[in-house]
């Protein structure tokens, strides 16, 4: 279920997905850039917007595919080196969007590659995020999903405040407790 006031999950839902028509539907040939009537015939191949595709699949009106930045060669690039592999392009929220399909499509392999993908390329973000200069730190987050971005950013926001607090804040903070003592009951 999508949460209503989430930008990120609106955005998520909204990627396109290849649906191929189960059944003939009347009205809705506006989904079809190709079809001349304002029908879609059985068989018909269509990209539409998850939350309308899973909602069709549930109706069993349509059958989803898996998206291309999903595919074989998707895997085999992260596997090869996962750091390297732009996933924005592919599809921005790459993790989200990920695992509401495995739920839907019911493919197994899914959930163990998205796995596999950010336990790789998690040691990347973090090690970019805490390495990387102020003025350089636009680079590393073009191959970055929204997800990775929002991992960076709290790492290198917490490395700062780190260094910041090295270089001249106080070195400790006292507890309000420890000023006061109890006296001993007698």
């Amino acid at each position: 279920m999508p949460h209503y006031y989430d930008i990120d999950d609106i955005l998520t839902e909204e990627e396109l997905m290849p649906v191929v028509f189960q059944k003939a539907a009347t009205g809705v040939g506006l989904l079809d850039p190709s079809s001349e009537t304002n029908n879609i015939e059985q068989g018909a191949k269509v990209e539409l917007p998850f939350w309308l595709a899973a909602e069709l699949q549930r109706r069993q009106a349509a059958m989803m595919s898996i998206p291309p930045c999903f595919n074989q060669t998707t895997r085999k690039e992260i596997q090869a080196d996962a750091g390297s592999v732009d996933l924005r392009s592919r599809c921005p929220y790459f993790y989200e969007l990920g695992s509401k399909i495995a739920l839907v499509v019911g493919d197994q392999t899914i959930g163990s590659f998205l796995l596999y993908a950010f336990m790789n390329r998690y040691k990347e973000v973090l090690s970019k995020s805490h390495t990387a200069a102020f003025a350089a730190t636009t680079k590393p987050l073009i191959l970055l999903t929204k997800e990775e971005t929002h991992l960076y950013e709290a790492a290198h926001s917490s490395i700062s405040a780190f260094k910041k607090w090295r270089m001249g804040g106080s070195r400790y903070e006292t507890s309000s407790f420890i000023g006061r003592k109890r006296k001993p009951v007698e």
